[in-house]
């Protein structure tokens, strides 16, 4: 079966895939004339704001669940094992494709807002599915893509996560990974049997000071280490570009390992961000994508930043050659990282030790239950979803059923996850990964008409000094009801609010 989905994974994620992510984003950067950069005051804003409603949640909320989407193993581990497979200068291909991947964030995310729809619950729903459908008018394509988005989330995401919770734990105090699956069941059926809502309070909640508390406390290790920051950032560098002496032979493998480890942990273009911010509650589709786009900073360039600069400066790594573990080990990175260390947590686990001595273990397993945790449920409302979109006109009943047992898949994921081994979760996610990202970017791309002209629309009212609020007939974008709707219910209640003049 290994043999089979590594195969599998080969083809997915070819250097097509990596190029096409780098190439999209960068064509998304120059034709929004950057605006990841020239709208940064008005993301911080957005988050800022606070609208919401019964059918949906805060720009926060949604941006909150979102990132819990985001920040999980991919930020500890998916970290450690680009540096281990790609050298350090895989660094700084993730923190490529994040800048660059925020701008493709900001088109997915506004078209998410702009197709988005209200489901037989009252709640808002949106994401690739809906906006291919009604933007692209290609059914098939959305149910092609619900689909493999259904699986993704349902089945194959969740299994990195727990694998991830139940080898820390294991690590760090010994506890049998059946114990700890049993720990994360519990209350992560509270969580996803209560909708979007309790989804949205939870990630609200647990999700800043999570990824607070990880950046403090790495900054903290990093401050300790400070002569060594002048050379880690020249290491990174010259890595990056095949000028370094040892690791001028990965740079093939530090541009693949930075891209797909990127990719899987800030999301951009995978088609996961949408659906979040479709939930939001906004006057205008830009001010949520404004918002998603803040979304890959805060994972790539803070939290993931954090765990290699964490990882680089103790020098608690090892690279090897040929991309596997398996290989000989081309670079030790100095700070007496244990033979038996494998590829993973265990970098930032020892990098922390370093520091604080006894405790680099325990934290990092905490760190790990709370990411992953997190992750998961965004995973589970992402899968919600996409059978809410596959089950359009289905009776009401019958999708409940359908939602149980979506919920029932999550959790037997979990489960076999935590207790298979690292290599074959990983595998299997990085399947879930580049399918979506394969489907949504090129969706994208063909669809990106209706965002470029929504960000203008938001720009210029920006610019005559009022709170944008968005009406689609004027742009000349159809097959998006709820906000024309939206626009009419305005319309109308200026005209009541109107003084009768005699």
């Amino acid at each position: 079966m290994e043999a089979v989905v590594n195969r599998v994974n080969e083809i997915v994620w070819s250097p097509a895939l990596v190029w096409l992510c780098l190439a999209a984003g960068l064509y998304f950067s120059l034709r929004l004339l950057f605006v990841q950069v020239r709208r940064i005051p008005d993301m911080v804003g957005q988050l800022l704001a606070g609208e919401s409603s019964r059918d949906g949640v805060s720009s926060f909320q949604a941006l909150a669940m979102s990132i819990a989407g985001r920040v999980g193993t991919g930020n500890i581990a998916g970290v450690a094992t680009a540096i281990a497979f790609g050298g350090p200068g895989a660094v700084f291909w993730m923190w490529v494709v994040a800048f660059f991947g925020a701008a493709t964030s900001f088109v997915e995310c506004t078209l998410g807002q702009i197709y988005k729809e209200r489901d037989e619950g009252g709640e808002y729903r949106g994401g690739p599915a809906y906006y291919i459908e009604k933007g692209l008018g290609q059914r098939w394509y959305g149910i092609l893509f619900a689909i493999c988005c259904l699986a993704a989330m349902g089945l194959f995401l969740p299994g990195i996560q727990a694998n991830s919770i139940t080898g820390a734990a294991q690590n760090a105090w010994g506890v049998d990974p059946k114990m700890s699956v049993i720990a994360v069941l519990v209350p992560l059926t509270f969580i996803v049997v209560g909708g979007v809502k309790r989804i949205a309070v939870f990630a609200g909640a647990v999700v800043p000071v999570m990824a607070l508390g990880y950046i403090i406390l790495a900054l903290v290790v990093v401050l300790m280490n400070a002569p060594q920051i002048p050379a880690m950032f020249q290491l990174i560098i010259s890595s990056a570009f095949g000028q370094h002496a040892v690791f001028g032979g990965v740079l093939g493998l530090a541009v693949e390992w930075g891209v797909k480890r990127g990719v899987y942990s800030n999301e951009a273009g995978q088609g996961t961000g949408p659906h979040p911010a479709a939930a939001a509650e906004v006057s205008h589709p830009a001010k949520q994508g404004l918002a998603q786009s803040f979304a890959v900073y805060i994972d790539t360039l803070l939290v993931c930043s954090a765990t290699a600069f964490m990882i680089l400066s103790t020098g608690m790594y090892r690279t090897y050659e040929g991309g596997t573990e398996s290989g000989p080990v081309l670079h030790e990175g100095g700070g007496g990282l244990a033979k038996t260390a494998e590829v993973g947590p265990a970098y930032t686990q020892a990098a922390l030790d370093s520091a604080f001595p006894g405790l680099g273990a325990g934290f990092v397993a905490i760190a790990l239950v709370f990411f992953a945790f997190t992750t998961v449920v965004a995973y589970y409302y992402m899968a919600e979803t996409n059978l809410a979109y596959l089950t359009r006109g289905v009776n009401p009943a019958v999708r409940s059923v359908l939602i149980r047992v979506v919920q029932l898949v999550v959790l037997l994921a979990v489960i076999w996850g935590g207790l298979a081994s690292a290599e074959l979760a990983w595998t299997m996610g990085d399947i879930g990964v580049g399918l979506t990202a394969w489907l949504n970017i090129v969706a994208i791309l063909i669809l990106q008409g209706p965002a470029i002209r929504a960000l203008k629309d938001y720009e210029r009212q920006r610019k005559e000094k009022v709170d944008p609020q968005f009406d689609p007939r004027p742009l000349n974008i159809r097959n998006a009801p709820f906000w024309e709707e939206r626009a009419d219910a305005r319309a109308l209640h200026r005209e009541e609010a109107e003084p009768v003049r005699p």
